[in-house]
């Protein structure tokens, strides 16, 4: 009986021991728990604190890297400050010769460029001045005739220098060259009329057009070569009278 009993008791402490480690395993296990909670939520913390941080550097980052923004500001347009053009070329070419040297007269002067149209175009066969029957050789043959401008539109009221260049036919200017200035108020303007040949020189082309236009103060001219320099134009209008 006495041994029953001590079985018993150390049955019972066995019991005892095991609930309490249970005991203490259970509460252990709800720490360490909570104590891993604690630390994500930490870690969490500290990601989200650095994420911000990051943002922030971007931010600054891009706003250092961003241009500054600067006020635009309109352009002069004081008039008196832009060169008004007061000179042009006005020009009639058949075949492209004379419209070489009026361009080289306008790049030497800053000068405006016109170019004539015919209304009725000039073909090779109307150029012909060994056929007595052709265009231009009926056309130079009566002093009345005025061939059309197709595209007479140049105003030249502000014009203070007029260039007027033309091929010389039969020792004269072409008769549309009549038509325009004829057409035109050269009052209070200079008139400087050129010409391009195959040798006869300007003649009295540019008296007979000043006789036609009835105004303007007209020089004198004169022929110039088809491969004429800039720098030769140059010293033509320096030695103009």
């Amino acid at each position: 009986m006495k041994k029953l009993m001590i079985s018993m008791l150390a049955a019972l402490c066995m019991l005892g021991f095991t609930a309490c480690g249970n005991t203490e395993n259970s509460a252990a296990q709800a720490e360490t728990a909570v104590q891993t909670q604690a630390a994500v939520q930490e870690t969490q913390a500290q990601q989200t604190e650095q994420s911000a941080d990051v943002t922030e550097s971007e931010q600054s980052n891009e706003e250092k890297a961003a241009p500054e923004q600067t006020e635009i500001q309109p352009e002069n347009t004081d008039t008196n400050e832009v060169a008004e053009n007061n000179t042009i070329v006005v020009y009639f070419s058949a075949t492209g010769t004379t419209k070489g040297v009026a361009e080289r007269i306008a790049s030497v002067t800053g000068a405006e460029l016109f170019e004539l149209i015919p209304a009725e175009p000039y073909t090779e066969a109307d150029l012909d001045w060994h056929d007595k029957n052709s265009r231009t050789t009926i056309e130079m043959n009566d002093p009345n005739v005025r061939p059309a401008i197709a595209n007479d539109t140049v105003d030249l009221s502000s014009c203070t220098t007029v260039y007027i260049g033309y091929p010389i036919w039969w020792g004269d200017a072409p008769r549309i060259m009549s038509t325009f200035v004829e057409a035109h108020d050269f009052d209070e303007k200079t008139v400087i009329p050129f010409c391009t040949s195959g040798g006869s020189g300007i003649g009295r082309s540019g008296e007979n057009l000043a006789s036609q236009a009835g105004s303007g103060n007209w020089l004198s001219g004169g022929r110039l070569d088809a491969g004429i320099s800039e720098s030769e134009i140059q010293d033509w209008i320096n030695n103009m009278n």
